[in-house]
């Protein structure tokens, strides 16, 4: 995720109404909604592109005003079409394109039947992932078949790591997260995108060890980079890779 911030501590509040839920920012070309959020921990403004929008976020911090935040966001409108313009567009999922699959690309390919296994094969011309169905149908059946191997890949990582701690997670679910590629909640539970599994295993196996890790410590302490980096010493590596390639692994749609 792209993100602009900047400290506004020498702003001077007066209104501060309830927030709109978006203003308008004009761009050399054209002109684009900006998403407000009212966050009354934040400190500074705080300017995001998600991974999976196009559409910015500002975060507004308590006592933070409407006609600031325009400002703020007005000022950061090069930023904005920089980030924009540097994004590809997302891949249409349809026989012949290019997939990633734990971190190789692969050429998709129908098998003309409507029933059977997605395989993972080598050819001649390289490495083909074959998908079962009709043609209309790839996109869903490659994305049900992601999720799959990615719950797979992500259970077996998770077992692994909560057997070195000695503690267990109580569930484990897959979904399509937006702003995080894993999390664990108090209660023990971890979830994790299935996107993981787009990307080389090495990244699948850090986010699953960094959740693991908060099995432990819930926070971000020195105890818990020390125990993260035990059981993931490749965590600085992965975390470069995905701050240098996460925003591609949303680019399949």
């Amino acid at each position: 995720m792209d993100t602009f911030e900047k400290d506004w501590n020498t702003a001077i509040f007066r209104d501060r109404k309830a927030l709109p839920e978006a203003i308008t920012v004009a761009l050399s070309d054209r002109e684009i909604s900006v998403k407000l959020r009212r966050n009354p921990r934040a400190r500074k403004y705080i300017l995001r592109l998600p991974m999976e929008d196009d559409a910015p976020v500002l975060t507004v911090p308590h006592g933070g005003t409407l006609s600031t935040a325009q400002r703020f966001a007005e000022k950061q409108a090069l930023w904005i079409e920089e980030r924009l313009s540097k994004r590809a567009p997302k891949a249409e999922l349809v026989e012949g394109v290019p997939v990633p699959l734990r971190g190789k690309s692969y050429t998709l390919k129908s098998s003309g039947k409507l029933r059977g296994l997605v395989e993972a094969v080598e050819t001649e011309e390289g490495a083909v992932l074959i998908v079962p169905g009709e043609p209309q149908a790839l996109g869903r059946k490659l994305i049900k078949f992601y999720k799959e191997e990615a719950r797979k890949d992500l259970e077996a990582a998770v077992a692994r790591y909560t057997a070195r701690i000695g503690r267990q997670a109580t569930a484990i679910s897959v979904r399509d997260t937006k702003s995080r590629w894993g999390s664990c909640a108090s209660n023990g539970r971890l979830s994790f995108s299935w996107r993981l599994i787009l990307a080389p295993p090495d990244i699948l196996e850090y986010v699953a060890a960094h959740e693991v890790a908060h099995l432990m410590h819930m926070d971000h302490s020195d105890a818990f980079w020390k125990l993260c980096y035990e059981l993931a010493p490749h965590t600085r590596t992965a975390q470069n890779w995905l701050k240098a390639h996460g925003a591609q692994l949303h680019l399949i749609n």
